[in-house]
């Protein structure tokens, strides 16, 4: 049976089509862009967007991935529900769903958008599987990328602050496992990175990846703040990212066993993620 992606194009989407292709299983892939989304050859690219659910072809599909971030916040449930409705009355016997380690936590922001969706999920009567990642590594693009490449240079508040950021290709092998394994019906996998590193440390982890130093610079909460704006966060991302890392300074987070039970292996470190963005953060002088 066909294994339908959603967010075929995305962060970890990308990744998700790449193993299940490796692995010689069929692969539809769903992108607003099929055009330009440059997947592996024989996965059926097919146009369709999650908030018009009528567009999509469930035909031979027996599972699917679902980026529940997707959807249009205000309008979450009625649409997972037209999705998972429609699906299930395709004969789909799995949904594996992207979600985020905030569900656990009950922090807000996309809280209330990620929750709506799993309940919904949850009440489908098919095999279910939750993956809630926390703090993606790949984010640093945005937030460290342009001072990486321009000066070697990392500038945050709570320098002292800890962070466990994940590999996208780590969610996606605990996301490949559970579409194509038996016995994670149920669950839901709270997933980090495999070190708890400071933000002075993940400079240096970075640095060792891309082999050359990169410094590091502490900024005040509203030096901060308005770093993020100028990079052209609006307002209340740059105060998310805050808020998260207060947070964290406060009570650290920790590193979760879950990455390696799952899959019987260590995950990637930070330095192997600079290793796979090295161009990314090359200079670009």
């Amino acid at each position: 049976m066909t294994i339908l992606v959603t967010g075929a194009t995305g962060t970890v989407g990308r990744h998700v089509v790449a193993r299940l292709v490796a692995a010689g299983r069929p692969v539809r892939a769903l992108t607003r862009t099929p055009e330009t989304a440059g997947l592996p050859k024989g996965v059926d690219v097919v146009n369709g967007d999650l908030n018009s659910s009528g567009d999509l072809a469930f035909d031979g599909v027996g599972s699917v991935f679902l980026v529940a971030g997707i959807f249009d916040p205000a309008h979450a449930a009625d649409l997972a529900q037209a999705l998972v409705g429609r699906a299930v009355a395709a004969g789909i016997a799995r949904i594996v769903t992207l979600t985020s380690s905030a569900v656990t936590t009950g922090r807000g922001g996309h809280y209330d958008t990620l929750h709506a969706v799993e309940q919904v999920v949850e009440k489908c009567q098919v095999a279910w599987t939750h993956v809630r990642p926390g703090e993606f590594a790949v984010n640093k693009l945005d937030v460290w990328g342009e001072s990486i490449r321009n000066e070697s240079m990392v500038r945050n508040a709570y320098p002292d602050g800890i962070g466990v950021p994940i590999h996208e290709a780590d969610i996606a092998d605990v996301a490949v496992i559970a579409l194509t394994r038996d016995g994670h019906a149920g669950r839901a996998y709270d997933l980090t990175g495999p070190e708890a590193l400071t933000h002075r440390e993940q400079a240096q982890a970075i640095g060792a990846g891309l082999g050359r130093a990169i410094a590091f610079e502490g900024l005040t909460y509203g030096q901060a703040r308005r770093a993020y704006l100028e990079v052209g966060f609006p307002a209340e991302i740059a105060e998310f990212i805050l808020g998260y890392q207060a947070e964290y300074a406060e009570e650290p987070p920790s590193v979760s066993p879950t990455f390696e039970q799952v899959t019987g292996k260590k995950g990637r470190t930070l330095a192997q993620w600079a290793v796979d963005h090295a161009a990314e953060l090359a200079p670009t002088a």
